[in-house]
């Protein structure tokens, strides 16, 4: 039977650098391989973008992680990942759903970004699905719809909780709290324990909370993508 679902376009971030600390981040890479396992596995198309587009830089690199080592030993995804297209260049009608992986450095260049509003407002208002993990969800905080609300008002949200900030030391690092930017945003927030795999959908909105969470949400997405 034929895939009639259209590609999901992934986003990573474009930032390498933890603000004015000089620690180096990225995007966190299991949150982009666990889930793009899981969607590539059901025959659904993924395709990269990045605030700047090009290669961006990675954190977590942890190459015993299976599924890790799967995708960074393969030609077509390091090619597909050195070359990630500008998200300011995207046609939002091209995909049926966005998801923005996390790591730190979304925390600076994701909530910024005139294109990362404008494509996650596009596919959502044409029936699309937003999807996020971890610190992925930082793209969400200033995304708005036609009637000029936030997109997360009033739904129920997973994200990188404040007690997880704690515990990898990096409070007083980033520019906010995301859990709590969400909820200032109206955001319903539905925080795990630290670290346990957390995935929240309300209706056409998959969030997860940490980086146990990613492949999560790549099932959920699908889920939703399948009917």
């Amino acid at each position: 039977m034929k895939n009639d679902i259209k590609p999901v376009l992934f986003v990573v971030t474009s930032n390498g650098v933890k603000g004015k600390s000089g620690i180096p981040t990225g995007f966190w890479l299991s949150e982009l391989t666990h889930p793009l396992a899981k969607l590539e596995d059901a025959g659904i198309k993924v395709e990269f973008a990045s605030i700047k587009g090009g290669l961006p830089p990675v954190d977590g690199l942890d190459l015993d992680d299976a599924i890790n080592a799967r995708y960074w030993n393969d030609t077509n995804f390091s090619e597909a990942l050195n070359n990630t297209l500008c998200l300011d260049d995207v046609d939002a009608s091209r995909y049926s759903a966005i998801f923005f992986a996390g790591g730190h450095g979304t925390m600076w260049d994701f909530p910024e970004s005139t294109a990362v509003r404008k494509v996650t407002r596009e596919i959502y208002e044409a029936g699309g699905v937003v999807s996020a993990v971890c610190h992925g969800p930082a793209a969400l905080v200033n995304v708005t719809l036609g009637d000029g609300s936030y997109l997360v008002a009033g739904k129920k949200v997973a994200s990188f909780t404040n007690g997880e900030e704690e515990e990898v030391e990096a409070t007083d690092i980033v520019p906010f709290l995301l859990a709590t930017t969400l909820a200032e945003r109206g955001a319903i927030h539905h925080p795990a324990p630290n670290w346990n795999a957390n995935v929240v959908v309300d209706g056409h909105l998959v969030t997860g909370q940490n980086p146990a969470s990613a492949g999560g949400v790549g099932e959920a997405l699908i889920k939703l993508l399948k009917g």
